[in-house]
Order: structure tokens, then C-alpha cells, then sequence
């Protein structure tokens, strides 16, 4: 099964761009162009993977991760941006993001990372689902 993707970037033509590239390697993208469009999405639809700039007008990457991960703690999140420091990389990572990339990434190097951070919640959502049916099972009377 493919990752359901949310790319979210203020810079429509750099949206557009990445949405078709990542779709020519059979990826699944719906995009949108602001943190806030971001958080409204995701209480409409399941994603497993967020791509996320971190320089937006209104609420920013880092301020759209934290809601986010109120929303959702098992989306995972990968933080794509031009404006990168040192600073935002740590947190967002202590936020609970994925993985930090600086644009222009390159588009395997982000596919992978897509991958990876889909992996992690798939595995997760398994254990999980696993924890359930023995809780489950275990309050069976009997």
C-alpha cells in the first residue's frame, strides 16, 4: 500500500512542481498552501505522511507540527524548507517530526525519506492493532 501524502508549501509553483514529480514515482500527493489549510485537511482525511515547509505566512512548519501532532501523533511528518537553521531543525524534531530536509532536496533522497517515515507509522499502527485485538481477546469472558 502506498503512504497517503500532504504536501504543504505557501509557494504554489514549488507545490505543483514537487506534487507531479513525486506522482511520476507512483506516490499518492494532495496538496495545500498554508499551515491552517494544512490542519483543516487533516481533520477531513487519513494521511500517513506530511511534507512540510517550514517558512509560511500565518502559522508556520513549526507551528502547524506541534497542532498537528495534537490532532494526530501518528502522522509523520517530514520538514522540507530554503530557510533552514539549526534552530528549527531541533525543533521540530523535538515536536515529534520525522526528518529535516533543505530545498532543493533531492527528489530520491526525499522519496526515501517519504518511505521511511511511512515504515515507521505502519509498523506502528500494526503493533497497535496487534495491543487491540489482545485487549480484546484477553476481556473475552470466558
Amino acid at each position: 500500500m502506498n503512504p497517503r501524502i500532504l504536501l504543504v508549501d505557501d509557494e504554489e509553483r514549488f507545490r505543483t512542481t514537487l506534487a507531479k514529480r513525486l506522482a511520476e514515482r507512483q506516490l499518492e500527493v494532495a496538496t495545500v498552501g498554508s499551515g491552517l489549510e494544512a490542519i483543516e485537511e487533516i481533520q477531513r482525511r487519513l494521511y500517513d505522511v506530511i511534507i512540510l515547509d517550514i517558512k509560511m505566512p500565518g502559522l508556520d512548519g513549526i507551528e502547524t507540527l506541534a497542532e498537528i501532532k495534537k490532532l494526530n501523533p501518528g502522522i509523520e511528518v517530514v520538514l522540507l524548507t530554503g530557510h533552514g537553521t539549526m534552530e528549527s531543525a531541533i525543533d521540530g524534531m523535538r515536536k515529534g517530526a520525522y526528518d529535516y530536509l533543505l530545498k532543493p532536496c533531492d527528489i530520491d533522497l526525499l522519496v526515501e525519506k517519504i518511505l521511511g517515515a511511512y515504515e515507521i507509522k505502519a509498523k506502528r499502527d500494526e503493533r497497535l492493532r496487534q495491543a487491540e485485538i489482545r485487549r480484546l481477546i484477553n476481556r473475552r469472558p470466558g
